[in-house]
């Protein structure tokens, strides 16, 4: 009985089922499929929403009411049945759950395509032929589960998918999946497993009309602001050309200073762009043309580690010679050096590797000739003995080690390396031994961590020796010199036989005669930090690179002055001046600087007493507004560098601050979830609270003003989108459907209709830091995470749209700017501390590029995609 109860029902539900389909074919729309739920027969020409607020913030329930405007016109929104509830969260612009994202009062959740013209000829939804009351229940039911299964598609239309059931989320909270869904008002993109919705403009007719392909614009690198001082040695060297060779980020750097155009501080720069990663050392052939240069290992965008290597390159054309060791070398290139006895044949090579491995390659074949375990200690100098090739020194921590390698015939692996422990004897061993250098009569000074110079040399071994002996000849320190109050970080032997020694906690240079008799000597002023590399310039000229990565030039009589300076730490703040090509930095060093862009100089910097993340000009250029890690903002004057405004919001970080463009209203994004709005004097001096913007469920990433200054576009942590009246009195606009067509002064939000395109396939929703639209609003400069900077064209709403993409940065970029006239673009590497500044070349300046640039160009690959 119970059998044929089921059959029964069975039989009637088809029945219904099938009195249903005529229904639904009679009114225009195709009977319900398995992937195809029920959808509105039609769309109105027109509608007038309704609203009716749910909860804090976000649910809508739309009504749409008759009109006389022509048929067949399909920009608005589809209609809804009054009373067809939307399920919580399915339209929320934002990645945020219903809970927490704002709903959108136009479209439903589930995105139908435009429909054509015959949609004049099917009645509207809310008429009494479209459904009975009794199955508007149903069709509210139908809808909701529509919706639903929507929000977690991975293709764009149910023929897509063949027919199969809806599949599950496109990724959870982990995966790194991401999706678009296109249709005719709106495109659906997934983060994270999050729909994120965005309205097209009305303008737009067809997303086939947007513009493909990369940008006719390109970027040259033009200037590199900072020096790697701050973690690193065997970095500053002077090669025969008389250019100054550095590295920062992954770039090597070729200065001339005051040989070239340039404002002050003057010079121009080359770049060494081969690398895929940090660089860490570098060593100069003894013909001063070629370069070796060791990179650390890294990752790239898949999370796949990447080899550390060395690059031999030829300084004059920026060619790369030699790649060598790839895949022979653990986590990277600790210290190089080249053989100075036999024209530079060979190179030593130590590694990063718990046992440091240490290698002799042949610099014109690329093959590796000898390698050996050095020591467990880290090694922080290496060098060939310039009177004879087969002897090598080492030091580090704690040791001093003396290498005897024995060729092998030049045959790849058969020679060997052979140690002798430097013996210290009565004195006392010092906890490190940062650098060396060897003398013309065959002895070697070494600077350690307690300020003292040690004089090596050979010494015939008796059993009295302590320390490791049985050999017939051992190394012993012949003298000692107290030289630095603290360690010595680096010892440079001059043209003129004297050599010079650089110290850390004392910061002195000091110039010592045969017999370590003292000279000479200077300090570096405090707020340089202390000495970390010197090298000989032409006559009496001193190049000093310091821990606080600034490169000084000048002598011991006249004093130094800075060159090049930097950053020392993690970099967020950036922004342009409104008209004048100057751009304003901050971060976790907590200096606040003001960068010259024509002269490639620091126009000045002080001291913020706090993390620094993000900072704007006032339209004006007189002041500027920087927001700290505590929830403070100043205002400070351009010219004085003098606080006008001291403020406090709440006690979380502060991640954007943006002026209106007419300066009357100054925005304020915290990691308290809130905008705080203040009203600003004419010249931006003074300013008072005007409201805040309360709706966003996590913490604000970036907000642009309307140009006409009364509304604002913002971002946060989960995904969401949001429009608010400021000048309406900060009030959320719930209705985001019509803020489509909206124009905005900039455009530095990451998500919305304009820049989508920009988001890689499979993004998690962190890879991109930062956006920038450019002035003439052809172009959009991006930052990610994988150490890149990339250009689209705009508006960039095509899916996995392409791009030009330039390396240079070590560490993830933070953010980009253009400067006033986009001739420019500034971008901030993370971790690197290092700024980049770039040409921007082609019909996306203010102008054509310069016939004849006032750099050379850098060395970059011919690929016009991977640049």
């Amino acid at each position: 009985m119970e059998l044929v109860k089921a059959a029964l029902a069975e039989a009637l539900r088809l029945l219904r089922l099938h009195g249903a389909s005529p229904s639904l074919q009679a009114s225009g729309m195709p009977a319900p499929t398995r992937d195809s739920p029920a959808a509105p027969p039609g769309l109105p020409p027109t509608c007038s929403p309704a609203l009716v607020s749910r909860g804090t913030q976000t649910d809508t329930e739309v009504e749409m009411e008759p009109s006389s405007a022509p048929p067949g016109l399909s920009n608005g929104p589809p209609a809804l049945q009054r009373g067809g509830e939307e399920p919580s969260g399915t339209q929320s612009e934002g990645g945020g759950s219903s809970s927490s994202g704002a709903g959108s009062p136009g479209p439903p959740g589930i995105l139908r395509p435009v429909q054509p013209l015959q949609l004049a000829e099917t009645p509207r939804r809310n008429s009494s032929s479209s459904s009975s009351p009794s199955e508007r229940p149903r069709q509210k039911l139908s809808r909701k589960a529509a919706s639903s299964a929507n929000l977690f598609l991975r293709s764009g239309s149910t023929e897509s998918r063949g027919g199969k059931d809806p599949l599950p989320s496109p990724g959870g909270p982990g995966s790194r999946r991401s999706n678009y869904n296109l249709e005719g008002i709106s495109v659906k993109m997934f983060l994270r497993g999050r729909p994120i919705t965005m309205y097209i403009p009305s303008g737009i007719r067809s997303l086939e009309e947007l513009p493909s392909g990369p940008p006719p614009e390109t970027l040259s690198l033009d200037w590199v602001y900072g020096y790697r001082g701050r973690d690193s040695r065997s970095n500053l060297f002077v090669l025969r050309s008389g250019e100054v060779v550095y590295f920062i980020a992954c770039v090597v750097v070729l200065y001339r200073p005051g040989g070239g155009p340039g404002g002050p501080g003057g010079g121009g720069q080359r770049h060494y762009r081969g690398h895929t990663d940090c660089v860490r050392c570098l060593a100069v052939h003894p013909d001063g043309v070629r370069v070796a240069s060791g990179q650390t290992a890294g990752v790239d965008k898949d999370g796949k580690p990447l080899q550390p290597v060395v690059h031999v390159w030829n300084s004059e054309s920026l060619n790369k010679l030699q790649e060598i060791g790839l895949g022979a070398f653990e986590r990277g290139v600790g210290a190089l050096a080249f053989s100075a006895a036999d024209q530079g044949a060979f190179l030593c090579v130590v590694d990063d590797s718990n046992e440091h491995m240490l290698s002799v390659w042949d610099c014109s074949r690329g093959i590796k000739l000898a390698e050996i375990k050095s020591t467990n200690d880290s090694v922080l100098a290496v060098g060939f003995s310039p009177r004879d090739s087969s002897c090598i020194v080492t030091s580090g921590k704690s040791h001093v080690h003396f290498w005897n390698w024995n060729g092998g015939a030049g045959a790849p692996g058969n020679g060997t390396l052979s140690r002798k422990q430097g013996v210290f004897g009565k004195y006392k061993k010092p906890k490190f031994i940062p650098c060396f250098v060897f003398l013309p009569d065959g002895d070697i000074l070494t600077g350690d961590s307690e300020g003292n110079i040690l004089t090596w040399g050979r010494s015939i071994c008796d059993s009295k020796t302590p320390g490791r002996g049985g050999a017939k000849e051992t190394y012993g320190i012949v003298a000692q010199a107290h030289a630095h109050e603290g360690s010595i970080f680096a010892l440079c032997l001059r043209r003129d036989g004297t050599v010079l020694s650089g110290g850390g906690r004392d910061r002195r240079l000091v110039q010592w005669g045969p017999g370590l008799v003292a000279l000479q000597e200077a300090e570096i002023p405090e707020h340089f930090g202390a000495v970390r590399a010197i090298a000989e310039g032409p006559g009496s000229e001193l190049l000093v690179g310091t821990t606080k990565n600034a490169l000084l030039r000048g002598d011991l009589a006249q004093g130094f002055s800075p060159v090049i300076q930097g950053h020392t730490d993690e970099l967020w703040g950036l922004c342009t001046h409104p008209f004048q090509n100057r751009f304003l930095t901050c971060g976790h060093d907590r200096q606040l600087c003001l960068w010259d862009g024509e002269g490639h100089a620091l126009a000045w910097s002080i001291d913020l007493k706090e993390i620094g993340f993000c900072a704007d000009f006032h339209p004006s250029g007189a002041v500027m507004a920087v927001g700290l890690s505590t929830g403070r903002w100043l205002v400070l004057d351009t010219e004085t560098r003098e606080i006008v405004s001291d403020v406090t919001d709440g006690n979380e970080q502060l991640s954007v601050v943006r002026y209106s463009p007419d300066g009357l209203y100054l925005a304020i994004g915290s990691h308290d979830n809130m905008i705080y709005i203040y009203s600003v004097s004419s010249d931006g001096a003074k300013s008072s609270r005007f409201g805040r913007c309360v709706g966003h469920s996590s913490f604000i990433t970036h907000l642009d003003w309307s140009k006409d200054g009364n509304f604002i576009m913002s971002n946060s942590g989960d995904y969401e989108i949001l429009y608010w009246d400021v000048a309406g009195g900060c009030k959320l606009l719930r209705n985001r459907y019509e803020s489509r067509d909206r124009e905005w002064a900039t455009y530095t939000c990451v998500l919305g209709f304009h820049v989508y395109g920009v988001w890689p396939d499979g993004s998690d929703g962190t890879d991109i830091n930062s956006l920038c639209r450019s002035h003439n609003e052809r172009v959009v400069a991006v930052a990610d995470d994988f150490c890149k900077v990339h250009l689209f064209q705009y508006p960039c709403a095509r899916a996995k749209a392409p791009s030009r993409m330039y390396g240079g940065h070590g560490s993830h970029v933070t953010s980009v700017r253009f400067t006033h006239d986009d001739l420019f673009l500034i971008s901030l590497g993370g971790k690197d501390a290092s700024i980049f500044q770039w040409r921007v070349l082609g019909a996306g300046g203010a102008g054509p590029a310069p016939a004849t640039p006032s750099r050379t160009p850098s060395l970059s690959p011919a690929s016009s995609l991977d640049v």
